[in-house]
This record gives C-alpha cells, structure tokens and sequence, in this order.
C-alpha cells in the first residue's frame, strides 16, 4: 500500500464515516464482523514493544520551536535503546509533522494508532492541535503526553471526565502562566493593559487566564469588551493592531504563533502605534528567530528590543547534566520546552518497562505510579528502566522539573522571565510563580 494511497484512504473515512468507524485493516489485524467500534475491541500499542509516536511541527507556524523538541525525543530513544530498550527491545519510533494544523494533527494521530499501531504519543505543541489527535487517541485507548500543549481547556476537560486518564502533560497549563505573567507585569507598575491574543485554544485560554488575574491586582483590561483575537491564516492585520495598541495601554499582552504573530506586530509598529507600549510576550515566540521576523526600525533597531515574556521553565535536578549532552549531540542550546519533550518520551519508555507491556492500558495504569512520590528518587532513565524491571518503586525526577503529575494530567511549574536584548538574543533576566 503506498503512502499516497494510505492519506487518500485515510482521509475519505475521516471524511465519510468518522475516524473511529472506517479503518484499514493492516497485515496483523483480523477483520471483525462485532458491532462494536474497533476502540471498543482493539488494543492499542503492542505487549512486546514499545511503539511510540510523535506529532510535533516540524513545519508551520510553530516549527522553530518544534524542531529542537523533536531533536530531543530522538536522543531520549538513542539512549534508551543504547542501554537496552525497553521490554528488551529497541523502542519503534514513528514521528510525524502536524504543520502546526488541527486537520494534520488528525491525520498524523490516525496514522500512527491505524497503521504503525502506537500505544502513546508525544505530541502535540499546539493545543488546537492536540485537540484534534486526542479525539482520535482516546477512543483507540493510547496515552498522549503533550510536552508543550498549556491550554486551560484540557485540565477542565479532564475535570469532566473526558480523557479517561489517558492525557498527560509535561509543561504546565497556562492557568499558572497567565498568572505568572500578570504579577509580572503588575510588579512592573503596569496597569492598563491590551489583550491581543490568537484566535485559538491556547490564545483565549491564556487571555481569560491573565484577564482575570489582573484584574484581582487591581489592573485595567482596556480591551475587555471587545478582546482582540486574529486569525493565524489572515493576510492583513490593521484592524487587529488599533484593537490591541489603539487605545495607547501601559502594555499589550501578546499571546501568539511566531509568523503571523510577528505580521501583527510588525503592522502595529508601521502604524505608529507601539512606541511607548511594553510588549509582553509567551512561551509561543520564545525563540531568536521571532524578533528578526518582527524586524527593525528605521535606525536598524530591533522592534522588539526590550519585550519581556515568560515561559515554562526547567529546573529538574538532571537540567545541567541534561543541556550540556544535548548541545553534544544535537549541537545547539537548549530551547523551549526540549527538556519537557526528553521527560515525556521518558516517562512512556519507564511506564511500559514497569508495565511490562507497550499498550496504551498499560502504559496509562503506570505512568503517575513511576512519575510521583513515593519511591526511589532517580534522575537516570536508564537507572530508572532497571530499578523498574526489577519492581522498585521510583519516583522519576526529569529535566524540566519533579514531573509530579495529578488526577487531571497537569504539573505544576515555575516561569522563566525572558527580554529581548538589542541584539536579538534572548536572556533570561527572573523566574516567578504564579
């Protein structure tokens, strides 16, 4: 079956008769005849492996940031299977690229549980993204772990019940980043401020947050009535940049996607409207590639010079071990979110060894169980892969953080402060709490 006629099938059950109900039958799958929905009846993942799948953009809107991220999944399965693998066996890796998109998200997630058969997922960045691939992960029964999908909505999902205890996530919801990033700014005597904001899981969830915050400090949302929201796929941004910039706040809170983010700042500058206004930004930009994208004035400075913004941070007691083997390998620094990738694709490898079996049941049933007190505190995986196949009891403590995971999915984190300097870098100037 080739990969062109794979997509085309794929996607016309998607279209014609929902995702779960048509499905193709691969060579160790049995035609069934039951009534039940094939989630109803299939295990996913394998007993005797661990099959994992990734979907992260390795291009799209987002894919400065998701590339390194990638880069670091691949290093965590070097690892494991140079120590052995799991189940005795190398880890089977299968990565696709979501293009940052909710339709490719499905298709990607589709993909993986139908036909290279996975039992978890890391993945995806984009909330809207991971939306879309959960409503196909857990009705297959395959555990997702996000190590970058921060919006509010899923730990209010998992609230309800939705997920079944198969969604986890390593960097934590922008409940506490909003929150964050409201004392930040409050600390920095701002107190009216703009929302402007992607139109999006992640950009409303993360406004209503921060609004709401503020407001108990005693800030002014000058924008409230009518909250300014763009859409990723416009072309021209004028009305979006007086709606944000407009009224002449002390900031603008910017919660956006680096290319057609940086589109609206870069119009509300040609406008004439950011001078004097403290721009601050979120986890979704925090790369050196964004201010370039938002360009100079006309003296060839930087536009953003001088923007603040906060993303989750890294603190785990294996974080400098970590770094300085990752610019070995992959030979660059540590970006966003790559330690919370490596604790994810982690956590799923020490899950199905203590399991003792690849399937998304199994690997759900452990995960909490490896990743929180109590237990033998280890920041080794592949010490941690051996205490577990020998039935000690650990509590795995990652790179980015402890990884203790509550009944929702979520972990709670700490929040680097970064600012843009005059030559584009990116310095980390203080670390806050929600």
């Amino acid at each position: 079956m080739t990969a062109k006629y794979l997509t085309a099938l794929l996607l016309a059950c998607l279209i014609s008769l929902g995702i779960v109900a048509c499905q193709p039958t691969t060579p160790t799958e049995q035609t069934t005849t039951s009534t039940e929905t094939p989630a109803a009846t299939t295990t996913s993942g394998a007993v005797d492996e661990l099959r994992l799948g990734v979907i992260l953009p390795a291009t799209g809107d987002l894919a400065s940031i998701g590339q390194p991220m990638v880069k670091s999944i691949d290093m965590l399965v070097e690892t494991v299977n140079n120590c052995g693998g799991v189940l005795g066996k190398p880890i089977n890796l299968f990565k696709e690229d979501d293009r940052t998109q909710p339709t490719a998200g499905a298709e990607a997630a589709t993909k993986l549980i139908r036909v290279d058969r996975v039992g978890a997922i890391i993945g995806a960045f984009a909330s809207s993204v991971s939306s879309a691939a959960l409503a196909i992960a857990v009705p297959n029964n395959v555990v997702m772990i996000s190590p970058g999908s921060t919006s509010p909505v899923f730990t209010e999902r998992a609230q309800k019940g939705e997920f079944n205890g198969y969604w986890y996530r390593t960097a934590p919801p922008d409940t506490y980043q909003a929150a964050a990033l409201a004392n930040l700014a409050y600390k920095k005597g701002v107190r009216r401020v703009a929302t402007l904001v992607i139109n999006n899981d992640y950009g409303i969830g993360f406004e209503r947050a921060f609004v709401s915050t503020f407001e108990k400090l005693g800030g002014e949302i000058v924008n409230k009535a009518n909250p300014t929201r763009y859409d990723p796929q416009a072309t021209t941004f004028d009305s979006e940049a007086r709606g944000a910039f407009g009224s002449k706040p002390d900031a603008v809170v910017a919660v956006l996607y680096p290319e057609s983010g940086g589109a609206v700042l870069k119009t509300a500058f040609e406008q004439g409207l950011t001078e004097g206004v403290q721009i601050l930004l979120t986890d979704g930009v925090q790369t050196e590639e964004f201010p370039k994208l938002v360009g100079t004035t006309p003296e060839g400075k930087l536009i953003l010079a001088g923007a603040l913004g906060t993303v989750p941070g890294a603190d785990g007691k294996s974080l400098e071990a970590f770094t300085k083997k990752f610019k070995e390998k992959k030979n660059e620094g540590l970006g966003a979110f790559v330690a919370h990738s490596y604790d994810a694709a982690a956590l799923v490898a020490i899950a199905a060894e203590s399991a003792k079996s690849g399937t998304g049941e199994a690997i759900k049933g452990k995960i909490r169980e490896i990743a929180n007190p109590p237990g033998v505190e280890i920041t080794d995986v592949c010490e941690a892969l051996k205490l577990v196949k020998a039935g000690t009891d650990i509590d795995y403590q990652g790179a980015s953080g402890n990884v203790d995971l509550d009944e929702f999915g979520d972990v709670r984190g700490s929040y680097d402060v970064w600012e843009v300097k005059e030559d584009g870098k990116l310095v980390v100037v203080d670390r806050v709490q929600p």
